[in-house]
């Protein structure tokens, strides 16, 4: 684990000390996975406190910080999960050729017969120009795919295979009446063209949603069942569930909805974080929610039923339009009369989207030690503008509200203004954090002039 020469294939991590809160929380999870990848990729990790010269040479400014190396060079970064299990999942993908030869029908049988979906090419010969480009491709999207080839042509005949082609072959486990088990690819073989049919068929109409492959969902309308998926202590029970969601989602899929389903262990936190789910609500039967691309969010609140009846129509007035949206939000305050206004989700479109206000609010929680040190300034900013009837200091606790998808709140606090007339256009605040800062900012940006409760006077 200390060498750093010699290494085909490794993890950079800077730095191994204590110092570093994420590298002490990475190191068991790393620790595993080179257990776990012994004698297939070798791990290797650098103290950046005592290595300074070699972090700097690689370009390591922030802790940790994980690179794999080809051949002794750089060949990309790792943005992964920090599990082991992804850790692991994804250094076996970079192991060996970017395609893996195939030479008979159980080679071929023991490739398809995985845990995720395989990408097989089918050529004529080893000098086939569409193999040639397929390699290119798989050297590419290996991060994110399995890839394999044959010359053997009549490797392909009992799939359907005659001419050369490029099949995708989606999971045994997910197997299902419903849908094909393979597709093939029709195209010119191009980065472009395979990696948008792999994108479009890879999941199927309802794909296993896990922490490992989430991101590769994200920018759709998704609708997720959540029960306790285990393909591999029981299979049967897994499909049990999903087969009879499978069979509802054939009915609704050419309405642009895209079906999943998930463990809800694996997602207990998230359902307690977007949709107020606690671990003693989720019952025996599987729970049904929907999030749109923009961030709207549903519930099915009949409970599941067997012959799936009430996931039909729980879908019609789905698009119908009439399931009420799910808002995480906390009840509003009794009393509102402070300088700096409180706002829930739940009061959000009526305070800050007001159109005739400019509204300033802070998106903060009540852990945050700059949000602590921000209050007194920021509410002695509400009481100097409590006189102007133009515009709110206002402030919302976004861990235990929704926030609207216009926002972007990635750390604490994070400041915008809602000018009066353009509420779909908030402008983030990236200044100073004292009052005259503040006041500076809105003299600028605010619709009207300022009036300050000191003085009465236009600023």
């Amino acid at each position: 684990m200390n060498t750093v020469r010699g290494v085909d294939l490794k993890f950079w991590i800077s730095p191994a000390n204590s110092r570093c809160g994420h590298c002490q929380k990475l190191a068991p999870e790393y620790e595993t996975a080179a257990t776990r990848l012994k004698g297939i990729v070798p791990l290797a990790k650098v103290d950046c406190t005592t290595n300074s010269e070699t972090c700097s040479r690689f370009g390591v400014n922030g802790y940790p910080t994980l690179k794999i190396f080809r051949s002794g060079h750089e060949a990309s970064a790792y943005d992964g999960p920090r599990s082991a299990e992804g850790i692991v999942s994804y250094m076996k993908k970079q192991a060996g050729p970017s395609s893996v030869p195939l030479h008979s029908e159980e080679e071929l049988n023991s490739f398809i017969n995985h845990f995720d979906a395989s990408v097989v090419g089918f050529f004529s010969g080893s000098d086939s120009p569409q193999l040639t480009d397929f390699q290119k491709v798989a050297s590419v999207m290996r991060d994110s795919y399995r890839f394999s080839h044959t010359t053997q042509l009549d490797l392909g005949f009992k799939h359907g295979v005659e001419t050369e082609s490029v099949v995708l072959f989606r999971p045994p486990r997910l197997s299902s009446k419903f849908e094909d088990n393979l597709v093939k690819f029709s195209e010119s073989i191009s980065t472009a063209s395979l990696r948008r049919f792999i994108r479009d068929n890879i999941f199927g109409l309802c794909p296993h949603l896990t922490n490992e492959n989430k991101d590769s969902l994200k920018g759709r309308d998704l609708m997720t069942v959540y029960y306790d998926v285990d393909y591999l202590r029981n299979p049967k029970g897994t499909n049990y569930w999903r087969n009879r969601v499978m069979k509802v989602a054939s009915q609704f899929h050419s309405q642009g909805l895209h079906f999943a389903v998930a463990d809800r262990q694996e997602f207990q936190d998230q359902l307690e974080e977007e949709f107020g789910v606690e671990p003693s609500e989720l019952g025996e039967m599987p729970l049904v929610t929907i999030k749109t691309r923009e961030g709207s969010k549903y519930i099915m609140q009949e409970e599941f039923t067997r012959d799936g009846k009430a996931l039909e129509r729980f879908l019609e007035d789905y698009f119908a339009g009439r399931v009420k949206r799910y808002i995480k939000s906390e009840r509003p305050p009794e009393t509102n009369s402070g300088s700096v206004k409180v706002v829930v989700a739940e009061t959000f479109q009526e305070i800050v989207n007001d159109p005739a206000k400019d509204v300033l609010i802070e998106f903060y929680a009540p852990w945050c030690g700059h949000c602590k040190n921000l209050e007194p300034k920021y509410a002695e900013l509400g009481e100097q503008l409590s006189g102007d009837h133009n515009i709110v200091i206002a402030k919302i606790d976004a861990t235990a509200n929704d926030v609207p998808p216009s926002y972007d709140v990635q750390g604490f606090p994070t400041i915008y203004l809602s000018p009066a007339g353009k509420k779909d256009s908030p402008i983030r605040y990236e200044g100073g954090r004292d009052v005259e800062d503040f006041l500076n900012f809105l003299k600028k940006e605010a619709t009207h002039p300022l009036v300050l409760s000191s003085t009465r006077e236009d600023l």
